[in-house]
């Protein structure tokens, strides 16, 4: 549950008790029995956390529903999706988050499958976000269910050391929420991460100064954040297979390896992460996708499909006051092969219509042949909505978009998203017929794009 020395403090997870032990032998708590303790020696010096929900989605899910209590769920979107998330349950029988749903259910053929609702689990994600930010301004969300939070300096305002206050709010999540988190404290983001972790779930688990270079010393590489599968056979073919292995190695080495990136994987190796917690975290991109029931290869069967996409979008940039000016398609082949285009417009966006023209432009150049298993459309190259869509004396068409869709976006509001549908053939007369968006400014397949950001 924790690292480092046993002494100074111990505190109950369970009761919150919190009393001076020394003894190493204590392993229940004296005042509630239970057996999770928390002791480290630097527990009331460190002050970085990272918290994440467990099994976000179908801890939820499970809350709403107590029949599902004790059975596997698996949260996705039918035999053709991937998993969105797996309960602990499920993860025994080797559900993993991303698996394709047909290998999850071979997987575990009990498991209860719930399809995502994703306006719950955001309204869910900002009840938790409220509560970080009561202990401290200094949260830095990470994604609907994750966020570093830097505690220095509220020891007089919470009345207690970081550790103690967010073991309260653990229990708090617990008791007015429904779900449970796991908590990572350390001095450094990286470590605090690993360290959330270690102990899931209603974990909460410390890496301490005095401990880190030795405790990340036999760890693989892949530890390390950005450090997917191929840089991990890459450096291990170089005989970098622990982070041990990093330590000292000479920075020209890495810097051949790893590009720019050397330097960092050598000092995170050696226990120096200097990001701070920065809470006003740039959306990047915002998107949409969808997983088919069959896989589609005809650009006629495509196109529809990209309309309801780029709808969709354009509603998430208007309500997160955003216009994009790079369009992105991304497609995911029968094989699971990944290909990502995109396009620069004149000018930023918000309307479905304009993305859709970028958008479809760029299906047409992909429909060649092969087979498509999933779609999305997103955006990105953010400006304020006050400068986007505005055409000029050549372009008189994105003016009467723009008020077109601003009316349906009324009507929907009012009546709701299913009280008018344009149709893909609404979509295709509003092509702006004077302005194409330019040629793709990204040609790389095999890497996939954060949805939202």
């Amino acid at each position: 549950m924790s690292g480092g020395a046993a002494a100074g403090r111990v505190l109950c997870l369970d009761c919150l008790a919190d009393r001076d032990e020394t003894a190493a032998s204590l392993r229940r708590c004296p005042a509630c029995g239970s057996p999770r303790l928390l002791r480290h020696a630097e527990r009331d010096t460190l002050s970085l956390a990272h918290i994440d929900c467990d099994a976000f989605y179908a801890a939820i899910e499970k809350r709403d529903d107590p029949s599902l209590a004790d059975r596997p769920v698996i949260i996705g979107g039918g035999k053709r999706g991937v998993v969105s998330t797996a309960c602990y349950i499920a993860r025994t029988y080797g559900v993993r988050s991303a698996m394709p749903m047909f290998k999850a259910l071979k997987a575990c053929p009990e498991a209860v499958v719930v399809k995502p609702n994703m306006a719950k689990y955001v309204a869910v994600g900002r009840q938790v976000r409220a509560l970080m930010q009561e202990l401290t301004p200094l949260v830095e969300p990470i994604s609907i269910d994750e966020a570093f939070l830097d505690l220095a300096g509220t020891e007089l305002l919470h009345h207690a050391s970081p550790a103690v206050t967010l073991a309260r709010f653990a229990r708090r999540i617990e008791a007015e929420i429904g779900i449970t988190v796991s908590v990572g404290l350390s001095y450094a983001k990286f470590l605090a991460k690993v360290a959330s972790d270690m102990d899931k779930p209603r974990g909460f688990s410390i890496i301490g100064r005095a401990e880190a270079v030795a405790f990340l010393a036999t760890r693989p590489v892949g530890l390390i954040p950005g450090i997917g599968q191929a840089s991990a056979n890459k450096l291990a073919e170089a005989g970098f297979r622990l982070i041990g292995d990093l330590r000292d190695a000479p920075v020209d080495k890495l810097f051949r390896l790893a590009g720019k990136d050397g330097p960092r994987l050598k000092k995170l190796a050696n226990g120096v992460d200097e990001r701070q917690v920065a809470p006003e975290r740039e959306t990047k991109s915002v998107s949409s996708e969808t997983t088919l029931d069959v896989d589609l290869a005809s650009f006629a069967a495509l196109e529809p499909v990209l309309w309801r996409l780029c709808e969709k979008t354009s509603k998430r940039l208007k309500a997160q006051q955003l216009a994009g000016r790079t369009i992105t398609l991304k497609l995911k082949t029968a094989e699971f092969h990944s290909i990502t285009r995109a396009a620069r417009l004149p000018e930023p966006t918000q309307l479905a219509a304009r993305l859709f023209s970028a958008g479809r432009d760029l299906l047409r150049r992909e429909c060649t042949g092969a087979r498509y298993r999933l779609i999305g459309i997103g955006a990105s190259d953010f400006s304020a909505p006050e400068d986007a869509d505005h055409g000029d004396l050549a372009d008189v068409a994105t003016p009467r978009l723009k008020a077109m869709e601003g009316a349906v976006d009324k009507l929907r509001a009012r009546f709701g998203d299913d009280a008018i549908g344009k149709g893909v053939g609404l979509g295709l007369s509003l092509r702006e017929p004077q302005r194409r968006s330019s040629a793709p400014t990204s040609r790389s397949p095999g890497q996939e794009e954060d949805r939202d950001g």
